[in-house]
């Protein structure tokens, strides 16, 4: 259909998109989470390049009629990898962050975009109760957001020895030995993947685990040993573990970093919001004495993918890791974010994450977090008065980790869990909810994690009846 510069339908097509997208919010609690045909619909866009185009407004028709190949995420009962939805605020947001189409990179490129993310790191640190005195960074996700963190920290490890790691690199100094890494058995992929980025490896981290413990809890007194003959190192607290939101002993590990002077990276991704609410922010006190912390966005603030944050104690050793230089670009002192992480072109995520905590506050994000703590304990307590499900582990913050158990089905272990993978499979297909498999203390479980902003007591409930629905007719 020619060039772009030619499409006299623009405005045309993007006011019936509009009407599309709110069509589809409208139906969007009482649409299945997965629609049978998702996997032939999400197929149908296969096929080779047009020669021709088919102009804008048949190819946004097509996509508009695909809608039954994307799962129903941003619905009230999508309970799988801890998503959230995007609160109405943070959503009309981001579609005006698209439509102006800016490069979030300096304050050349977009005053805007740097302006909000300062507002919107400062915001989240006051959010989070963390010292204003740090710095951070708004990232695509929590991997991002790792990598970034563990890139400040590998620069202070190195600069401990006496190395710029960031100018010289890893081999450009027979003085630097491995970089020691400890942390419980709740770390999570993100944060190995990131570390195998830096150079630094997957299995760089030695995974502390008491004896006999099937959860995963890190032996403070094996870190203690490592920290007193280590010398520099790295030590990495869970806040929020993915399958039963457990939490390291975050306190008390930062009185050992403290003492030994090892470094304190804290991977809150979705368990750093217990501390919006006084119930639960005990479970993450001592976050704010460590020495970078991150979070997601697209889990609890319920912003739009993707999103992340990422604080440090010392802002400065964001620019040493990150900084970059050509005539051409700006070199001044205003906010240029492309200086501060891995991104150099960066989406103005900023514009959804201000406007939703402008739109809502600390209370609005307080009364959320709280109504999905007490929707875990109601959906736990459905589990543990069950006499076919057995509950796991204490629902301590958002996810209720059960499995699926009939009376008698004790007696055969292997055959229980592969009823429940079978089970689990089922329960997706079936639409009306949608939570994983995992494997947990052994067993293979549900994991559905509470963290969508529409989720309401109907929602969890449906939760334990479709699996006490179909749990029968596959043993």
């Amino acid at each position: 259909m020619g060039d772009p510069l030619e499409d006299a339908r623009a405005e045309e097509v993007l006011r019936s998109t509009v009407e599309a997208a709110l069509d589809y919010l409208r139906s969007v609690g009482d649409r299945p989470v997965r629609a049978g045909t998702a996997d032939a619909t999400a197929r149908s866009f296969g096929g080779a390049l047009p020669e021709d185009g088919i102009g804008s407004p048949a190819a946004l028709e097509q996509l508009v009629g695909g809608l039954d190949g994307a799962h129903t995420s941003a619905g009230p009962r999508f309970f799988h990898f801890v998503t959230g939805g995007v609160t109405p605020a943070a959503l009309a947001a981001d579609w005006l962050a698209s439509a102006i189409d800016q490069n979030s990179f300096s304050w050349v490129s977009s005053p805007l975009g740097g302006q909000l993310e300062v507002t919107a790191v400062r915001w989240l640190l006051d959010l989070f109760d963390l010292p204003a005195s740090w710095g951070g960074i708004l990232t695509t996700g929590a991997t991002t957001a790792n990598f970034t963190a563990l890139a400040a920290a590998r620069s202070w490890w190195a600069e401990q020895h006496g190395v710029d790691v960031d100018r010289d690199g890893l081999a450009g100094s027979p003085a630097l030995p491995p970089m020691p890494i400890w942390s419980s058995g709740h770390v999570h992929p993100s944060a190995t993947k990131a570390l195998a980025m830096l150079g630094l490896g997957r299995d760089g981290v030695e995974r502390l685990v008491v004896d006999g413990d099937d959860t995963g809890s890190i032996d403070l007194d094996a870190l203690a040993r490592r920290l007193s003959t280590s010398g520099p190192s790295l030590v990495i607290a869970n806040a929020g573990e993915v399958n039963a939101g457990l939490f390291d002993p975050i306190a008390a590990m930062a009185d050992l970093c403290e003492e030994h002077g090892a470094w304190l990276h804290v991977d809150g991704a979705f368990g750093l919001f217990a501390r919006v609410a006084p119930e639960t922010a005990p479970l993450a006190a001592g976050v704010e004495r460590a020495h970078s912390v991150i979070a997601d966005g697209h889990k609890w603030l319920n912003v739009p993918y993707d999103c992340g944050f990422s604080f440090v104690r010392e802002p400065a050793r964001l620019a040493s890791a990150f900084t970059l230089a050509a005539a051409y670009l700006p070199a001044d002192d205003q906010p240029n974010f492309g200086y501060l992480g891995p991104e150099s072109s960066r989406r103005a995520r900023s514009l959804a994450v201000w406007a939703s905590l402008m739109a809502y506050g600390r209370s609005g994000y307080r009364a959320m977090v709280e109504r999905h703590l007490a929707l875990a304990r109601r959906l736990a307590a459905r589990v543990d008065a069950a006499p076919d499900l057995e509950l796991l582990a204490p629902a301590t913050l958002n996810i209720v980790c059960f499995r699926y158990a009939p009376p008698g089905s004790d007696s055969d272990l292997d055959a229980l869990d592969a009823l429940n993978e079978r089970l689990g499979a089922a329960v997706n297909d079936d639409g009306r909810v949608m939570f994983g498999t995992t494997r947990f203390r052994g067993m293979t479980a549900f994991r559905p994690a509470i963290t969508n902003w529409r989720t309401t007591e109907p929602d969890v409930d449906l939760v334990a009846d479709v699996v006490r629905e179909l749990g029968p007719g596959l043993v």
